[in-house]
């Protein structure tokens, strides 16, 4: 920066003095001369150091930039990571089973990973039913009845609740809510309707189990018995599966085929009801799509680090960036794993799954349909085999890729923050050694301000000691 030596100077006399002290120009003498301006000759000794100064508070900038492009980065391949963890679960998608019926009407399934593949044969004779009692009716739930009365009631053959009837419960409203106190075995309610109240039981639990038994009858006061009655038996359900007889308590059957839970809907009336497992081919081409878009997510992100535009212009914020380039090249590396497989190696190719030649993905969805129906189990042991398949090796190499301690993006991202660190304090020693050269070199300019200020007076003071002399 060129700064004039007459615009560093400054001083109050515009004229010139004589010898004598007195003023020959515009203004009276002062005694002063001409000083010099102290900021600026500060600011100018330095230039240099600010200069450098404003320099580097300009990277923090670009490290910031390079720092959220980064995790974003991460972020995507922490979500590929994810889709091939699960992928790669013994007891996940891969492994999934659907079971199918013939008939959803009469029969409905689910089925958990550890279930078998195959074709079962299932008939069912009747439901499993529920039991229950009412009573005859009695003008409303809170008409007084006669005292001195028990009723007992029994679920599956044992006593599960007993009410005395006396003045303190001798309605049918008193008598539900005191059985209700006693058990959950049963539920006791009363019932309103054109023919007036009536007490009813429900049991808690269907089939023999929860069958129900009441004992004892109720009065009216005027000695009129009225009595209790089986709505219904709780029956268990009676079913056939590929031929061997079963009994269960309720309409929900497991542990009859391994890892299936049947569902009973209607009796077959002698038409048996085919199901079939099978994998869940469905969940499964789902879960393979969700691979390839977290994919191409993922290396998308990291090929824009290096595309060149049309112009020549570079391409994102870390085009320089070394371990993601490397990252680049080991992720690429990871789509080509192969297995060997009975007619030769087993790769994505071989599942309708192709490299296109930005190193995206595309999947052939009649490919990977055909492949799952016809080879399945090749198709499994491609995808899943521990940490051999390709679901374990590409998440491991995620893993080795995104690990916050040792992964090569780990470390570049902790590399990153450190050298942000490092220069916000690079930073601040500069400038406060900056603040201690201006102090000091203000005091050292002000000293001369003052001396060339003081040296007209000085040399008036010894023109006149000269002058004395005879």
């Amino acid at each position: 920066m060129a700064t004039s030596a007459s615009s560093l100077l400054s001083g109050t006399s515009t004229g010139t003095t004589t010898g004598t002290g007195t003023s020959t120009g515009t203004g009276g003498f002062t005694g002063l001369g001409q000083g010099i301006d102290v900021n600026s000759f500060v600011q100018l000794a330095l230039a240099a150091d600010t200069a450098n100064v404003t320099g580097l508070q300009a990277q923090p900038a670009t490290i910031n930039t390079e720092s959220s492009t980064l995790a974003g980065i991460t972020s995507d391949l922490t979500a590929l990571q994810s889709a091939a963890a699960a992928l790669n679960d013994p007891l996940g998608i891969l492994n999934s089973q659907t079971a199918t019926s013939s008939d959803s009407s009469i029969l409905t399934a689910t089925a958990a990973s550890t279930a078998t593949a195959g074709t079962h044969s299932i008939e069912i004779t009747s439901l499993a039913t529920t039991s229950s009692f009412y009573s005859d009716a009695v003008a409303s739930g809170s008409t007084a009845l006669a005292t001195g009365d028990t009723i007992t009631i029994f679920a599956g053959g044992k006593q599960v609740a007993s009410v005395a009837v006396d003045s303190t419960n001798n309605t049918l409203t008193k008598i539900a809510a005191a059985i209700n106190s006693q058990t959950t075995k049963v539920q006791a309610s009363v019932i309103n309707d054109a023919n007036g109240s009536r007490l009813a039981f429900v049991s808690a639990a269907s089939g023999a189990p929860g069958n129900l038994a009441v004992t004892g009858s109720l009065h009216l006061p005027d000695t009129t018995a009225f009595n209790f009655h089986q709505a219904s038996a709780g029956l268990n359900s009676v079913l056939t599966v590929d031929g061997v007889p079963i009994s269960t308590a309720t309409n929900t059957v497991s542990n009859v085929i391994n890892g299936v839970t049947l569902n009973l809907v209607a009796p077959t009336g002698g038409s048996p009801v085919s199901l079939t497992v099978a994998p869940d081919t469905s969940s499964i081409t789902n879960a393979v799509n969700q691979l390839v878009s977290s994919y191409n997510s993922a290396i998308t992100a990291i090929n824009n680090q290096f595309h060149v535009n049309s112009n020549g212009a570079a391409g994102g914020a870390l085009e320089a960036d070394g371990s993601l380039r490397q990252a680049q090249q080991i992720l690429l590396g990871a789509i080509t794993f192969s297995t060997a497989g009975t007619g030769g190696s087993i790769n994505l190719t071989n599942l309708g799954i192709n490299v296109n030649n930005d190193g995206t993905l595309s999947v052939d969805s009649g490919a990977l349909s055909a492949a799952l129906s016809s080879n399945f189990s090749g198709v499994h042991a491609f995808l899943q085999s521990g940490s051999t398949g390709f679901a374990g090796n590409l998440n491991t190499v995620l893993r080795n890729l995104t690990d916050s301690v040792s992964g090569v993006l780990g470390l570049d991202a902790f590399g990153l923050s450190q050298t942000s660190l490092d220069l916000t304090n690079h930073i601040s020693d500069l400038q406060a050694n900056i603040a201690v050269q201006a102090q000091n070199l203000t005091a050292v300019y002000a000293r001369v301000n003052t001396t060339l200020q003081e040296l007209p007076l000085l040399q008036a003071q010894l023109g006149q000691q000269l002058a004395s002399i005879p």
